[in-house]
């Protein structure tokens, strides 16, 4: 018998019935899925509009989009379907949106660059001239609705000051649309000492400092180690005062490994539930991934509907 990696979670965290009552109370947004014609998106978009989180509108090869729905016992007659096949599919779907058409985008069975190559460029007309966009995580522990607003682990790969502002930004925005308007946000760094050779620490207090006015009923601050971020006994044994530490609604990463490396710790050592958003464009955009649990896709799709009805 094998057993586990030893730090991997027996299981994982379902998701939060608070954040799927709210999303089901809600009209279900239409769906566009890209490249609906694998198994994996095409179950992960049945899951969604059998809980009433999704009207899917499949985008991709339509044969195959058909071959898959009859090779999982699923009868999509009654949806939409866009013949877009390959690179062709994630323009489809940003035309759509852009029309009204749908009212939010997931990803299906294709490359993450070339879906956002896609959604991204301005000329997809999704995004307002200078909007940066961001990725958010919602990550819950099983037992608890309190999400963690993880930015960004998942699109900017080493972004500046000024795309870190913009996730925030996103991280505040999500966190007010499902009801928390007085959020606290650490930033992540080694040290919660501003040092010239870590640049990071000293963006992390550049941030903080602009946050101040940018964010006027949250409290922000950074640089911060992640057991100051995590714990309050960290912070008294150092001697650091922070009405953060031990109680953070949102967590900024100063790059995507950091935060990749987080948001993966978080969902395989401790089996909590991970839904996340592009956000930034005209509708939110669900960046599923293959490997993901369908707790991860149900909490994904929730937020989804929650923001395209507050978009």
């Amino acid at each position: 018998m094998t057993l586990p990696f030893p730090f991997l979670a027996p299981e994982n965290a379902p998701c939060p019935a608070g954040l799927l009552a709210k999303a089901q109370a809600l009209p279900a947004p239409k769906v566009a899925l890209v490249n609906a014609g694998a198994v994996n998106p095409l179950q992960g978009i049945r899951e969604a509009a059998e809980l009433g989180l999704a009207d899917p509108v499949l985008i991709g090869d339509i044969d195959k989009i058909k071959q898959t729905a009859d090779d999982i016992g699923w009868d999509i007659s009654g949806y939409r379907i866009e013949h877009a096949p390959h690179e062709t599919a994630a323009g489809r779907a940003a035309d759509l949106a852009r029309s009204g058409e749908v009212n939010s985008i997931m990803k299906g069975q294709i490359h993450t660059s070339t879906f956002l190559k896609g959604l991204l460029p301005s000329a997809a007309g999704l995004r307002e001239k200078g909007t940066r966009c961001g990725h958010v995580f919602h990550i819950t522990r099983a037992g608890s609705e309190r999400p963690l607003f993880l930015t960004d682990a998942a699109l900017n790969v080493n972004p500046s000051v000024d795309t870190r502002k913009a996730c925030l930004a996103h991280a505040v925005r999500l966190a007010e649309i499902l009801g928390d308007t007085n959020v606290k946000a650490g930033i992540l760094s080694p040290t919660e000492d501003p040092i010239p050779s870590i640049p990071n620490t000293v963006e992390a207090a550049e941030i903080a400092a602009w946050a101040k006015d940018a964010f006027p009923n949250a409290t922000v601050q950074g640089p911060m180690a992640l057991d100051l971020i995590f714990s309050a006994a960290a912070a008294r044994a150092k001697n650091y005062e922070s009405d953060v530490s031990g109680d953070t609604d949102i967590m900024l990463s100063p790059n995507i490994t950091s935060g990749n490396a987080l948001f993966k710790m978080m969902v395989l050592g401790m089996g909590c539930c991970a839904g996340g958003l592009v956000m930034g464009l005209k509708v939110p955009v669900l960046l599923t991934s293959r490997s993901q649990q369908a707790p991860a896709r149900i909490c994904s799709a929730a937020l989804g509907a929650i923001v395209a009805a507050a978009s």
